[in-house]
């Protein structure tokens, strides 16, 4: 009786985070927030199968195929729907994106109160489906450099190439106006 208790809590706080979140952050920030402790036990057995992003997918498939980027322009915004998808890539600075946050921590006590969780997650698929989106992204983050390169080569400004100081010193004060206007 109590199991159901606690289940139907689960499901009521997933469904409520799911009202309160959208899919804003990228897809490779793997630092868990609220909904996403709450839904361990959801996404563990597998009932939470998400979708590999189409973006991700073409990768995948095609990762050095050029149709439809002649131009830098072209090239500027395929690298830029890569990093709305994937988030920052290594030429600019990794800010807070690494280390334990409270959500870590939540997310491994809930996981570890699952009894058989490594079989579970064999078993309904879950492991199987979090390698092809680990696949889908490592194809992403590849194609994302390819793009890149062939834009240095073509000269092109960034995003469609790597990052200079200047942008990067750019990109850092835009992010801290942003923040003070947040905060304002």
């Amino acid at each position: 009786m109590r199991g159901l208790a606690v289940a139907g809590w689960m499901l009521g706080m997933l469904a409520l985070g799911a009202q309160a979140q959208a899919q804003d952050r990228p897809i490779t920030d793997r630092r868990p927030d609220a909904e996403d402790v709450v839904t361990t036990p959801l996404t563990d057995p597998n009932l939470k199968q998400g979708e590999i992003p189409e973006l991700l997918n073409r990768a995948v498939a095609e990762p050095y195929d050029l149709s439809g980027l002649e131009t830098c322009g072209a090239l500027i915004a395929e690298v830029e729907r890569f990093d709305i998808m994937l988030g920052d890539d290594f030429d600019l600075p990794a800010g807070d994106r690494d280390g334990l946050s409270a959500g870590t921590v939540g997310k491994m006590a809930v996981g570890a109160l699952i009894p058989f969780r490594g079989l579970i997650r064999e078993v309904s698929g879950a492991r199987r489906q979090e390698e092809k989106l680990e696949t889908a992204i490592r194809a992403g983050l590849a194609r994302r450099g390819f793009l890149k390169g062939v834009g240095a080569r073509r000269g092109c400004a960034y995003p469609a190439r790597p990052a200079r100081e200047a942008d990067i010193a750019r990109i850092q004060a835009a992010r801290e106006a942003a923040q003070q206007a947040e905060r304002d």
